[in-house]
């Protein structure tokens, strides 16, 4: 099944309108049936906009099979559940972005040398 045609089926069994979905994830209607058409490729970013949009996780639209694929062996299963599931982490991460892009290259290397820093320090105190 093409991506276009999972998110079609996946939004109508929720019963929602592609305007439904151009609320929750700022996309156009045109661009959303383009999409479901396949007119058009969406990013992983689009993707994920789709999947936070129909409530469901990422993998149900890319992936083919009944079952979840399972997590590869060397992830602990305390690390598959980390930090970004939760509707919250995400609107704080997208916050994140929003401000980060709107910093200097300079205030950018910045807080990449503060955070490379805080991470070193962790490391040794580990």
């Amino acid at each position: 099944m093409l991506i276009g045609e999972r998110l079609r089926s996946l939004r109508e069994g929720k019963e929602l309108s592609q305007g439904d979905i151009e609320r929750r994830t700022g996309l156009l209607r045109c661009y959303i049936s383009r999409v479901e058409h396949g007119h058009t490729v969406p990013s992983i970013e689009t993707l994920e906009k789709f999947a936070r949009a129909l409530e469901t996780p990422l993998y149900q639209i890319v992936y083919d099979g009944a079952q979840p694929p399972a997590a590869p062996p060397d992830i602990p299963k305390s690390k598959r559940d980390g930090w970004g599931n939760s509707r919250k982490e995400v609107q704080i991460l997208n916050e994140f972005r929003r401000l980060l892009s709107q910093t200097t290259a300079r205030d950018r290397t910045l807080l990449l040398a503060v955070a490379q820093t805080m991470a070193r320090k962790r490391r040794a105190s580990a």
